[in-house]
């Protein structure tokens, strides 16, 4: 710097490319609670994206003190939860639910949150939040194995996976479901610390694309060979097959990056789209925790327009991609309701939008 200068602020610069796969497996969640297409998620599998995604970024936040990381990642995530929460659970409380000791994880998700058959569509989602908070904890000290071999680790993580579906049935429970969840997600979550080490692109094309597209073909294959016993192919109900799939399609996305060095920075020249992926990532925990009450809620709002003679004639109300439009409606308006919160819960000046 030259002498008399003043210093240029320190700016960061987002990773558009991260950014809009993240603005993607929001919308195919989303699209996937409307409509229950099985197949959705063979074609975008969101979930082992979403996890991929947190590891890169928890991964690089650790090369600050760990305590200060996971106090700085668990107080973004809990005001979001406990405000959202705090509506979930006083109206299953007027419907007539009477929880005991377990409403602790309503404090902190370190297992479901309990809840009645009532509000079950909001809260089922959950799990996403307690398999998070788990990989937040334990990041530290799988950082640490994985630098001491990385390939073999990233390799053998897809093992718990299938320790618990031929040798351990785990318990249907709290600890079974979490256990479950760790383990599917778990090579995903590596993968992520993979690429932010630098690991993925050092290695051979040839040999990412095969052992990448033998994890598709193993999670398909098991997933449509399997359906006697699941009664479908959806990944989200055959934990291997959705662990091997997940595995293949997130490294092809993540090597892409990796090797090719692909970006996204020209994005910005879309104004409108750029806005629109800045909105979803800076309001990621809202949409995903709000995204099923606005599904609910589109339903009988929806029945009020029949009511109504010219949209009874004139508006789609029978089909699924009009409540598909009108939960994204609800969608945008929770985003300016209760958005604020995340920027308090980052330390941020509330705004209605990023």
């Amino acid at each position: 710097m030259r002498e008399g200068s003043a210093p240029q602020p320190r700016t960061t610069v987002r990773d558009r490319y991260f950014d809009t796969l993240r603005a993607l497996a929001l919308i195919r969640v989303v699209t996937y609670h409307t409509f229950g297409w099985p197949w959705v998620g063979m074609v975008f599998p969101s979930m082992g994206i979403m996890f991929a995604l947190a590891g890169t970024l928890m991964a690089k936040s650790l090369e600050r003190p760990a305590p200060k990381v996971i106090r700085s990642r668990v107080r973004r995530l809990l005001p979001p939860f406990w405000f959202w929460g705090l509506f979930v659970v006083v109206a299953m409380l007027i419907h007539g639910w009477m929880p005991g000791w377990q409403i602790v994880f309503w404090v902190v998700p370190l297992g479901d949150p309990p809840g009645n058959a009532w509000g079950e569509q909001a809260w089922e989602i959950l799990w996403y939040l307690r398999t998070y908070l788990w990989f937040v904890l334990l990041s530290p000290p799988l950082l640490k194995l994985f630098r001491l071999a990385p390939v073999p680790v990233l390799l053998l993580s897809l093992s718990p996976v299938l320790v618990l579906h031929f040798l351990w049935e785990p318990p249907d429970d709290r600890f079974g479901n979490a256990l479950t969840d760790l383990a599917t997600f778990l090579f995903c979550w590596i993968l992520g610390f993979a690429h932010r080490e630098g690991v993925l692109a050092r290695l051979k094309p040839f040999a990412v694309t095969v052992l990448s597209l033998a994890a598709l073909g193993l999670g398909a294959w098991y997933a449509f060979t399997h359906q006697e016993e699941t009664g479908t192919y959806d990944l989200d109900d055959i934990p291997l097959a959705q662990a091997f799939f997940s595995a293949g399609f997130v490294t092809l996305l993540l090597y892409a990056k990796a090797y090719f060095k692909v970006d996204f920075a020209a994005l910005i020249r879309f104004r409108r789209l750029d806005r629109i992926v800045t909105i979803f990532n800076s309001r990621a925990v809202t949409i995903y925790l709000w995204h099923e009450i606005a599904l609910i809620l589109a339903v009988p709002l929806i029945d009020r327009f029949w009511n109504v003679p010219a949209f009874e004639r004139y508006l789609p109300l029978e089909s699924q991609w009009f409540m598909f439009g009108v939960g994204w409606l609800l969608i945008g308006a929770f985003v300016l309701l209760c958005g604020w919160v995340e920027d308090v819960a980052a330390k941020k000046k509330p705004r209605l939008l990023p």
